[in-house]
């Protein structure tokens, strides 16, 4: 049976959280203030946030450090998945990605049908591998982040969750996973 299994250990991951948009600041960027405040009510380390605009040079080069950094487990983006003109989020990460998670896709869809019911066609919501870094995004509402942490990446993200989680894949976690 799928879950946490309380017997085992929690091991925080190292988690960066980016913000793709061309006018929150930190003071008004509440869907990266809702991810960060949920991963480190889980338990996690927020190992840096920022905010870069809607250019595919300026997400690819704040991705790119990251992936570099052996602090950074998972990297967490919100914002420009949809289809404006100006949401690249996906156009910018993709290429940086040697390994596509699919699944990921799958299960926000199905959370998210739940809560906003067929809008979640509009969202381009994809996961992925850099190096060893793993990048989630997701789009830029409140609402779809709730629906992404919630739903999907608290679960992923916790060691105890069985039958495994992505914790048993960060290179320094290895072999967690049962």
């Amino acid at each position: 049976m799928p879950g946490i299994d309380q017997s085992l250990i929690f091991h925080p991951l190292n988690i960066a959280v980016l913000t793709v948009s061309d006018t929150r600041t930190i003071e008004t960027d509440t869907s990266g203030a809702l991810l960060a405040e949920r991963l480190t009510d889980a338990g996690h380390n927020l190992t840096d946030r920022a905010i870069v605009t809607d250019d595919v040079e300026a997400i690819r080069g704040r991705m790119r450090g990251w992936i570099a950094d052996p602090g950074v487990d998972i990297v967490v983006s919100t914002g420009g998945t949809g289809f404006t003109p100006r949401d690249v989020t996906p156009e910018a990460v993709m290429p940086l990605l040697r390994r596509v998670m699919d699944g990921f896709s799958v299960v926000f869809h199905q959370a998210s049908m739940g809560t906003i019911g067929v809008s979640t066609l509009q969202s381009r919501a994809f996961a992925g591998q850099a190096e060893d870094t793993f990048i989630f995004c997701v789009p830029g509402s409140n609402g779809a982040c709730r629906d992404a942490w919630d739903l999907v990446l608290s679960l992923e993200f916790d060691s105890r969750y069985r039958p495994c989680s992505i914790a048993g894949q960060v290179p320094r976690l290895r072999g967690l996973c049962a």
